[in-house]
């Protein structure tokens, strides 16, 4: 190469390295640091409409129609506004933000709520409309990389109402960006009571193949205007109407492998069955006996283990959920054409069922949080819903069990993922009797004839 073309090389690769520097760089910023950070409508000089646009969002929400789901009102909008199930007993409106009453031992009190991830300031609440909505949005704790979520806590105001803090500094503003997995986290790894114990996973370099190759939430969850794709986990009701498969083209398409024999497995095996063997977090809550903490509040008794400590249950599943007061979970079978073998962890939570109806019933935690009196919560959250006799219904009140089946959708591995004999030897991981298959088809299923040669070969390679 002559000096020329030296020359020409090196200016192009430093106009492309100022492309990207400017590319990653959001416009704006010196209009901010000489105006300060005034809330959605600074965004909005740039982005407008967008705090609108926003209001029609399942984040916003806390509920959508929900058309796979079995029993429920396609007219009417689900999700933690108003469902009530036993990872949480509550909901939005029966656990609306507030401060509970005061420890009879140590006369402190506290706030607390199923809506405290909510991105507005509680005045504009779940589902709220209009201009004071759309003034209450905070973009900046989703798209700020240094947003100090210390100021987004609860307080009181002059006029005595519960209000949720924001970061609306400049300082914020100016580190203004694409979502990082911390802005996504902060509230869906502590979703249901606690770090790690809703979904039981955590994004990093060790513990998902996606994290470890440097990706973030949003390149898989792409949103376009706000609504975000999600996948079809038999728990999660509420969304966008947009989703994302692991088959889509943009991500591993219907033939991810090398190997046909394995391509040939996807059709009827969703990626997660081999590629997520583990899951973790709650397994066992009990909302009829609260524990006191060393704060001298109370909880309910959870059992809960780390990411990557817990084995899946595996069933058939076509996107359609069951859906009774004693168990969620996936609808399906090998013969409908349309299920795959896929994984799930299996919670079991313990609440108050309505006598007379066996329907479940929500609770209040603010008693019980404050005093370990589950009935005393019962009793108020029938008074929040209007029911019939909230006394009697509480009073009468029977315990019971209901099982829920989430999704195994992260802790994503490739260097640990199962292989053939970890499912087709006869003390497998997938359980081919309770997956509908004959006898006869689970010999021929757990016989080595299936992957010995295949196996033979891959030990050689790796010997």
């Amino acid at each position: 190469m002559n000096k020329k073309n030296v020359i020409a090389t090196l200016l192009a690769l430093a106009l492309a390295s100022t492309t990207a520097l400017a590319a990653d760089e959001h416009p704006g910023k010196e209009s901010i640091a000489k105006s300060g950070y005034k809330g959605p409508e600074t965004c909005e000089e740039c982005h407008p409409g967008s705090a609108k646009g926003f209001m029609d969002t399942v984040h916003w929400k806390h509920a959508s129609k929900v058309t796979n789901v079995e029993g429920l009102d396609p007219k009417k909008e689900y999700g933690m506004k108003n469902r009530i199930y036993v990872m949480c007993n509550g909901n939005d409106i029966v656990n609306n933000l507030k401060e509970i009453p005061k420890s009879p031992e140590t006369g402190k009190s506290k706030f607390t709520g199923c809506n405290t991830c909510h991105p507005g300031n509680h005045i504009s609440d779940v589902g709220s409309t209009g201009p004071e909505a759309e003034a209450a949005v905070d973009c900046l704790v989703c798209h700020s990389t240094d947003y100090d979520f210390r100021q987004r806590k609860p307080s009181r105001n002059e006029k005595g109402q519960v209000v949720m803090g924001q970061d609306r500094s400049t300082k914020a503003a100016l580190a203004i960006g694409k979502p990082t997995v911390k802005n996504c986290m902060v509230c869906h790894e502590a979703a249901g009571g606690g770090v790690i114990v809703k979904r039981g996973f955590s994004f990093t370099k060790d513990t998902d193949a996606h994290a470890a190759k440097g990706m973030v939430c949003v390149d898989c969850h792409k949103a376009k205007n706000h609504k975000i794709p999600t996948g079809h986990d038999p728990n999660n009701w509420a969304n966008d109407n947009v989703f994302v498969s692991c088959a889509d083209t943009s991500c591993h398409g219907v033939k991810p492998h090398k190997d046909a024999d394995l391509n040939r497995h996807s059709a009827k095996i969703a990626c997660q069955t081999c590629h997520i063997p583990r899951t973790g977090g709650a397994f066992a809550k009990d909302f009829t006996v609260w524990e006191q903490t060393p704060d001298k509040f109370y909880e309910p008794t959870t059992l809960k283990k780390e990411a990557n400590e817990t084995t899946p249950v595996y069933a058939w599943y076509n996107g359609t959920v069951k859906n009774t007061p004693h168990f969620i979970g996936p609808k399906g079978s090998r013969k409908d054409g349309k299920s795959k073998i896929t994984p799930f962890k299996i919670f079991q939570g313990k609440a108050f069922y309505n006598k007379q109806t066996g329907e479940l019933l929500s609770m209040d935690f603010a008693q019980p949080m404050s005093n370990g009196d589950t009935r005393a919560g019962v009793l108020s959250a029938a008074k929040t819903l209007g029911m019939k006799n909230p006394e009697k219904v509480a009073k009468e009140a029977v315990p019971g069990w209901q099982t829920i089946y989430f999704g195994s959708n992260h802790l994503v591995t490739k260097s640990k993922a199962l292989f053939c004999a970890n499912c087709h030897a006869p003390n497998g991981v997938l359980n081919f009797k309770d997956l509908g298959y004959s006898d006869k088809e689970i010999v021929k299923l757990t016989s080595p004839e299936l992957y010995m040669k295949k196996l033979a070969e891959k030990q050689k390679e790796e010997w």
